[in-house]
């Protein structure tokens, strides 16, 4: 066996090896978090903030559309009364990339469901 071969052996095991340890070590270690999107430790869950929304029918597509088209006329009575029972420690976590939209639905919602609870 030539140098060369045993060089691009030894050159393979090490690229092996290093592959392998890196992703031993990153499977160890927690992955690295935006601040202020999802920070360790919330005190609001998630999934309870959201299921209220999933229960009613086509609401978080109509949520989903009022974002991105900044129209909020498709966004109907049950889905505005889900959106209305949120608690308002919610919003941050839910849509933490666009602070000025919850309390704009929120407001839009008022007109369409008038005995919507109001949060501050």
């Amino acid at each position: 066996m030539g140098i060369k071969a045993i060089v691009s052996i030894l050159l393979m095991v090490s690229l092996c090896a290093a592959t392998f340890v890196t992703q031993g070590v990153a499977q160890m270690q927690t992955p690295p978090m935006i601040p202020g999107l999802f920070p360790i430790g919330l005190p609001i869950d998630l999934v309870k903030c959201w299921s209220s929304l999933f229960n009613v029918e086509g609401c978080v597509l109509e949520i989903s559309k009022s974002i991105f088209s900044g129209k909020f006329e498709n966004v109907e009575a049950a889905c505005c009364k889900a959106f209305s029972a949120l608690d308002a420690n919610c919003w941050p976590q839910m849509f933490p990339l666009n602070p000025f939209f919850p309390p704009l639905l929120k407001n839009n919602c008022v007109r369409i469901v008038p005995n919507s609870p109001t949060h501050n």
